[in-house]
């Protein structure tokens, strides 16, 4: 990318004047310092943003992480730069690389029916060249012979170049492979291998685009899970992630996604869901599940049995947006680990 490009970039992104940006600075650069966050560009970005208020998500996550870590981690940090401030521009690369893969593939399709026929036409001057054993002009046979000739080197020159296009085809598979990869891996939580917040956020909002009646949200969060990475370390409470990403797999009815949507926090969306009550009855299934899980920490003997998670339940009404609908399924898991956690509301 050129500088000019990646000028323009940069004003897409942060179109305010030069007052407006010094005044969003004046707010970032402050809760930097609260919290302890070092100061490099993907930093500043991120609360550059938060000081805007324009990715409500985006500020939510960044109020829980600087709640539940004592340091602001750094790949959680990159993670959520990728997610929300540079994810269209992550979104045209991708646009262009299977543009460049389809031409490609073309240009290999066309090059082969080129071939195909090169070889069809020589074989129909050979035949010619047999049939005349007595040419009606002497000079006929020089003519088709030096044509002949001339057929054979394009020939030799495409299957060249067709050699050269399937080495470049390997290539572009394996590279092709290797994105097709990258994009599973661009929806999915690197740990727990159900969504990641932003692929689940963009596809609860089209759920509520198209059709909102039918759809509901649970939203759980481990609780007291910062004690179990305090007492038994991080690679523990990783562990717990994974053993209840498994389980919320595991369990999920058709038409059913899940996602991590924090560091601890996990949600499911549910369709062709109409009654509150049905979601209450599947999210106390999962609810027990977790609460029946046992883990062993590596090394010793010690067996945890007191993973337990809080529970609370939206329906989509009509109207709603992403916003709307995580805010009332958040404030009833608040209302659960008031009530006493391990519950669901």
């Amino acid at each position: 990318m050129s500088q000019s490009e990646t000028r323009a970039t940069a004003l897409a992104l942060y179109p305010e004047d030069s007052r407006e940006a010094a005044a969003l600075l004046k707010q970032a650069v402050p809760l930097m310092v609260r919290h302890n966050i070092p100061p490099n560009p993907v930093h500043y970005a991120l609360w550059y943003t938060y000081s805007k208020g324009q990715e409500p998500e985006l500020n939510r996550h960044l109020d829980r992480m600087v709640k539940d870590f004592d340091c602001f981690p750094a790949e959680s940090a990159t993670k959520l730069f990728r997610d929300y401030i540079i994810r269209d521009e992550l979104e045209e690369a991708r646009a262009g690389q299977q543009q460049a893969i389809k031409l490609v593939d073309n240009m290999e399709r066309d090059v082969s029916r080129s071939m195909n026929g090169s070889v069809n036409f020589q074989t129909s001057l050979w035949h010619c060249l047999e049939m005349l054993e007595e040419p009606v002009d002497k000079r006929l046979p020089a003519i088709l012979n030096e044509l002949q000739q001339s057929t054979q080197l394009m020939q030799d020159q495409q299957a060249l170049f067709l050699s050269q296009l399937h080495s470049a085809q390997k290539e572009i598979k394996s590279l092709r492979e290797k994105l097709e990869l990258a994009q599973l891996d661009a929806t999915l939580d690197g740990l727990t291998k159900v969504l990641n917040r932003s692929t689940f956020t963009r596809l609860l909002e089209q759920l509520l685009k198209d059709a909102p009646q039918g759809v509901a949200l649970i939203m759980l969060d481990i609780d007291h899970f910062k004690q179990f990475n305090d007492q038994y370390g991080h690679p523990l409470g990783d562990r717990v992630l994974v053993h209840v990403g498994q389980v919320l797999r595991n369990s999920l009815p058709p038409q059913a996604r899940v996602a991590r949507y924090g560091g601890e926090e996990f949600c499911v969306v549910l369709q062709e869901c109409f009654e509150l009550a049905s979601a209450h009855t599947f999210a106390e299934q999962l609810r027990l599940k977790i609460q029946s899980l046992r883990i062993k920490a590596r090394g010793t003997d010690k067996v945890l049995d007191t993973v337990t998670a809080s529970f609370g339940v939206a329906l989509a009404k009509a109207g709603d947006d992403v916003e709307s609908l995580l805010t009332r399924a958040d404030d009833a898991l608040y209302r659960a680990k008031r009530s006493g956690r391990n519950r669901v509301n």
